[in-house]
């Protein structure tokens, strides 16, 4: 996972049933931050920045890799669309810029 960005696009991993979504979202992150070799970020695009909400019990989780010195990245203009500037409980808000300059140096793996 070291040379990898995890692309959020979503609060729930898969389109079944949201809550079953949710959990299987959060096992990802569960096991991720249990990982030996953490991501190099984890960038939050379109949903996937409600994941770094109180709404979201991923948030816990991705507040733990960030506090691992994993940088947890929110796509400022998803923010600004949501309305979450002052609900989020973790990660930094970045421009596309960044992704984009991320993602030229590393492997993305989505998950949405």
């Amino acid at each position: 996972m070291r040379n990898k960005i995890v692309l959020l696009l979503s609060d729930q991993l898969g389109q079944g049933d949201r809550g079953l979504g949710q959990t299987v979202l959060e096992t990802f992150f569960v096991l991720l931050k249990q990982q030996e070799e953490k991501p190099a970020a984890v960038f939050c695009m379109n949903r996937g920045v409600y994941a770094l909400t109180d709404q979201s019990l991923a948030s816990v989780h991705l507040k733990e890799l960030a506090d691992a010195g994993v940088p947890v990245l929110a796509c400022k203009t998803c923010v600004e669309f949501y309305q979450l500037a002052d609900q989020l409980t973790v990660g930094e808000i970045s421009g596309m810029n960044y992704f984009l300059e991320l993602a030229g140096k590393h492997e993305v793996l989505t998950i949405s």
